[in-house]
């Protein structure tokens, strides 16, 4: 089990709604022996868990079945997403599952290709990652002279001139800007003129997923560290609500509300 905020969530529920259903039964019993239920002043303990054990149930439910927000921290996934975007995750697109343990007890889809998904970093389940699907299992998928090739067949690359990094990120700029037409799915990706980082051949295997960073040559990605088991996998994010970056003037009012792609 993760002790992640979700497992916090868990515990806050059952401890609010047990304070909460243990006081009601003595009060009910007390009412059935005795007859003066009236006359117990409520204990401040139990005030406290009748009134946030529907909060935090709320927010478990939402946040663990439906949708969970993220803040994007790094580059990685540029120009698509920037440093200080928050992002909407879909928790239900890849399966329900139960919050803590993360069992799936629902199947509802699988990933694309193309996809930004979220997941829980195989080296360390407690971190959340972002990156894009490009590898799907049974794919065999190449990366080298800044190109992804799937099943030997080369993505088709067209240049859209030079980047010009805002915020936090304008440290890419001058990458060039391209765009990458995976089979079915079509996105922005940046690339240094330096040498290929971490060319080589890789072959997905069942039931895991190949992910990328959009910023090619500044992301941890799986050629790094292999590809995302199924049951690892968080959401897939959706939908830009707000963006914020200190050193972009704040909010970036043209992202708001940006579908993610």
């Amino acid at each position: 089990m993760d002790y992640d905020f979700s497992f916090f969530l868990v515990v806050a529920t059952f401890t609010t709604g047990a304070i909460w259903g243990a006081y009601a039964f003595y009060i009910k019993t007390l009412t059935k022996t005795e007859g003066q239920a009236d006359l117990v002043a409520e204990p401040l303990l139990v005030e406290y868990a009748r009134s946030f054990f529907p909060i935090v149930l709320i927010v478990l439910i939402l946040r663990s079945f439906l949708v969970e927000p993220f803040r994007i921290p790094s580059g990685s996934m540029m120009p698509t997403l920037l440093i200080g975007d928050f992002i909407l995750v879909n928790k239900f697109a890849y399966g329900v599952r139960l919050p803590a343990v993360h069992t799936k007890i629902f199947d509802v889809g699988k990933p694309e290709r193309g996809d930004i998904v979220v997941f829980r970093f195989p080296k360390n389940p407690n971190v959340d990652y972002i990156k894009r699907v490009i590898g799907l299992p049974g794919d065999r998928i190449s990366y080298y002279g800044k190109k992804v090739h799937v099943n030997d067949k080369p993505v088709k690359q067209t240049s859209l001139g030079r980047y010009r990094g805002v915020g936090q990120g304008r440290n890419m700029t001058g990458a060039m800007h391209l765009i990458e037409e995976l089979p079915n799915a079509e996105h922005s990706i940046l690339v240094m003129g330096s040498p290929s980082r971490r060319p080589g051949v890789y072959v997905v295997p069942e039931g895991e997923y190949f992910v990328m960073g959009d910023n090619r040559d500044n992301s941890n990605d799986s050629r790094y560290w292999g590809t995302v088991p199924e049951q690892m996998l968080v959401g897939k994010a959706f939908l830009i609500w707000m963006s914020w970056d200190w050193e972009n003037d704040g909010i970036g009012f043209n992202r708001l509300g940006t579908s993610i792609k």
